[in-house]
């Protein structure tokens, strides 16, 4: 009982995951974490292949005592402290999202931040954290994008691909030994005006590992 589809085998046609090893994930490992005072179908859905979360600026945290804002996220429930990994899934932003992160990898090195990347959307670009002047992307919103992201523990850097191009090369703030994983979603963000409504799709989402 409870056995679910294993997810995350290879994705034909993507060179980016050559020499990587999928990571076989079950469905119980894709944990949403939404408001904490609404049911799950009423931020999320899942059908078709498509995963749907959106969120509004007004929403409670995902529980009652934690500090964060609103958000309806979905965490893969695989953690990794060595080696290199790979984020691959298609996103679809719809016109009107703004000022949410859409993605990111969570954990860092101890007392400097909470994270290693974020992935913000502002105005239908796709950002590095809230800096509007590293744009990695134009044009986002209502078209499906191919993202890669892959976090090299061991060298501290995160490398960012969108639809096959490298779009960005950046130390990490991740260490060796600090649990990380990815998250992917929308997480309001303060800066630049967040939306009242904020949303994202996302299919085909896999992780690929290489020690």
């Amino acid at each position: 009982m409870g056995t679910a589809v294993v997810i995350g085998m290879a994705h034909a046609g993507d060179p980016l995951t050559a020499g990587f090893t999928p990571v076989r994930l079950t469905e119980s490992q894709f944990v949403v974490q939404r408001p904490y005072d609404v049911p799950l179908d009423a931020r999320y859905e899942f059908a078709g292949g498509v995963r749907r979360m959106w969120a509004y600026s007004t929403d409670k945290p995902m529980s009652a005592t934690h500090p964060g804002g609103a958000r309806t996220e979905t965490k893969i429930d695989q953690v990794y402290r060595s080696g290199v990994w790979q984020f691959a899934g298609e996103v679809y932003v719809p016109a009107g999202t703004s000022g949410a992160c859409i993605m990111q990898i969570f954990g860092a090195a101890p007392k400097r931040q909470a994270t290693t990347l974020m992935l913000h959307v502002y105005d239908g670009r796709l950002t590095f954290y809230h800096d509007l002047r590293r744009v990695l992307a134009g044009g986002v919103y209502d078209r499906w994008l191919r993202l890669n992201v892959v976090h090299d523990v061991g060298a501290r850097n995160v490398t960012v691909f969108v639809d096959g191009a490298e779009v960005l090369r950046s130390r990490s703030h991740g260490a060796p030994g600090a649990p990380h994983y990815f998250k992917f979603g929308v997480y309001k963000q303060s800066h630049h005006h967040p939306s009242d409504r904020m949303e994202s799709r996302w299919r085909n989402v896999r992780v690929f590992t290489k020690h």
